[in-house]
């Protein structure tokens, strides 16, 4: 597609809200599960038995590097 102007390109023909939309409604999900996993990290590392560090998987690929 081709756009004059940059409110052309914003508004997509006017399908704008939905591809807008669908690009928040996946930024939004995607930073929710980076939160979700770094809490649900920071929660295994607290209960982990006798205060031992809880290896990661990041861990494991860089003894392998």
């Amino acid at each position: 597609m081709h756009w004059n102007s940059l409110s052309e390109f914003i508004n997509m023909g006017g399908y704008g809200a939905y591809v807008w939309g669908s690009y928040l409604v996946t930024f939004v999900l995607l930073t929710a599960e980076v939160i979700m996993l770094r809490a649900r990290k920071r929660k295994l590392a607290q209960s982990a038995p006798g205060g031992e560090p809880v290896e990661t998987h990041n861990a494991k690929l860089e003894t392998a590097l």
